[in-house]
C-alpha cells in the first residue's frame, strides 16, 4: 500500500455480478480495504485501472471478450500489480490458475458460494487475508508495506494436538524435511524441489492453497521434478525420493511408526487461521521426529509455522527460513527468525542445497 494511504485499494474483476456484490460486502468488512470500482470484464478493468491504480486485484478466469491469463499476462508486462486470482473449485479451473501463478499472480481465492452460510462465514476470513497479503507482495519493486494489524484471536496448533514433550528423539536410518509456505510458495516451492535429486530425503509440504488446487499443485510439479510428488493421503508414508503436499482444507501431520514416517491427514478447527496449518505440521514433526527432522518456512504472510519451526528447533531439528530479499511477502520467515527459530537465513537458491547437507548422514 503506498505510504500516507490509510487503506488497501482493491479493484475486482470478475464476469458474474452476484460475485462482484459478495465479493464487495466481504472485503468492505474490513475497515483496511476499500474497494475502488468492480469490473465485469478485463476492457471495463482496464479503463478504472487508468484513472487509479488499485493496491490488488482480484481476478477471474472466465471471462467474456477476454480471459484472465490473458489480462493477467498483460497488465504484469504494462502495469504490475498485485493479483489474486479467485475461481470456482474445479479441477480445470484448477490447472488454469496454476498457470496464472506461473504468470504472476500471487495468491487464489475461492469463489464465494453464495447463500452457504457456513461457507462464506469461514471463507470470508481468509478471503480478507489473502488480499491483505497480497497488498505486500513485491510483483517487480518492493511496496511498503502497510501497518500490520492483529485481528481476533487464533488458534494455535493446541487445538490439534498438544506441545512436544520435550524428551529426546531417537535418530533413525532416515531424516524427514517438513517444509511451510503460503503466498509466493507456489514458485518458490518450484525452484526449491526442482533443484533436488531424486534420492532426495522424504519431505512433507504445507502450502497454503484451498481443497483440489493442491492435488493439481502436486501433479504439476510431479511432471517437472525428478523426486516424486502427490498430493498426501492418510497414511503415506514418507520415503526417500518423494514429497507429499497437504491437501487443502486438512491438516496433515508427521507421524512414527518404529523407524518409518507416515502422514495424518485430518480434519480440524483452523490454525493461525489455516487449513493446512505449517504450525501443525511443525509442532507434529517435532514431537515424533525431532533431530531426525528439517524444518523450512518460506514466503508468506502471517505467522503460522513460526512459533512450530521454534518447537522444531527446540526438539533438535536443524531449521531454515528464506531471507526477505527473495520472498514474494516477507511474513511467515521474519516472524520465525523474530523468535530465534532459524538456525540459518538463506535465499531461495541455497534452500536445496542446504536441506540436502543437513540430511546428509
Amino acid at each position: 500500500m503506498p505510504s500516507g494511504r490509510s487503506r488497501t485499494r482493491v479493484l475486482i474483476v470478475d464476469d458474474s455480478a452476484s460475485v462482484r456484490q459478495t465479493l464487495k460486502a466481504i472485503l468492505e468488512e474490513d475497515p483496511e480495504l476499500e474497494v475502488i470500482g468492480t469490473a465485469a470484464d478485463p476492457f471495463a478493468a482496464a479503463r478504472i485501472i487508468q484513472s487509479q491504480v488499485p493496491d490488488v486485484i482480484t481476478l477471474d478466469v472466465e471471462m467474456p471478450r477476454m480471459d484472465g491469463i490473458t489480462f493477467l499476462r498483460k497488465l504484469m508486462s504494462q502495469c504490475p500489480v498485485p493479483v489474486v486470482m479467485c475461481s470456482s473449485l474445479t479441477e480445470q479451473g484448477s490447472e488454469t490458475l496454476l498457470q496464472a501463478l506461473e504468470a504472476g499472480a500471487v495468491d487464489v481465492i475461492l469463489k464465494p458460494r453464495i447463500g452457504v452460510a457456513d461457507h462464506l462465514a469461514e471463507a470470508r476470513d481468509a478471503i480478507r487475508e489473502v488480499v491483505k497479503g497480497a497488498a505486500r507482495a513485491r510483483v517487480s519493486a518492493r511496496r511498503p508495506a502497510p501497518p500490520r494489524i492483529r485481528p481476533e484471536q487464533k488458534l494455535t496448533a493446541d487445538a490439534v494436538l498438544p506441545p512436544p514433550s520435550g524428551k529426546a528423539m531417537s535418530r533413525t536410518t532416515e531424516m524427514v524435511v517438513c517444509i511451510g509456505a503460503s503466498t509466493g510458495g507456489t514458485e518458490a516451492l518450484r525452484e526449491v524441489l526442482e533443484a533436488l535429486p531424486a534420492n532426495s530425503p522424504g519431505i512433507v509440504v504445507v502450502q497454503h492453497m484451498p481443497e483440489r488446487f493442491t492435488r493439481a499443485f502436486a501433479n504439476r510439479l510431479n511432471s517437472i521434478c525428478e523426486v516424486s510428488v502427490k498430493e498426501a493421503e492418510e497414511g503415506d508414508t514418507v520415503m526417500r525420493g518423494h514429497v507429499l503436499i497437504a491437501p487443502g482444507g486438512k491438516h496433515t501431520l508427521l507421524e512414527r511408526q518404529g523407524a518409518r514416517y507416515l502422514v495424518s491427514v485430518r480434519d480440524g478447527p483452523l490454525v493461525s487461521r489455516h487449513r493446512p496449518s505449517v504450525d501443525v505440521l511443525f509442532r507434529s514433526a517435532a514431537r515424533c521426529a525431532g533431530s531426525n527432522a528439517v524444518g523450512v518456512i518460506m514466503t508468506g504472510m502471517g505467522d503460522d509455522g513460526a512459533r512450530g519451526l521454534l518447537e522444531m528447533k527446540e526438539a533438535g531439528a536443524r531449521t531454515f527460513a528464506q531471507d526477505e530479499a527473495t520472498s514474494v511477502v516477507f511474513g511467515m520467515p521474519k516472524e520465525a527468525i523474530a523468535r530465534g527459530a532459524a538456525d540459518r537465513v538463506l535465499p531461495l537458491g541455497s534452500i536445496a542445497g542446504e536441506v540436502l547437507r543437513a540430511t546428509a548422514r
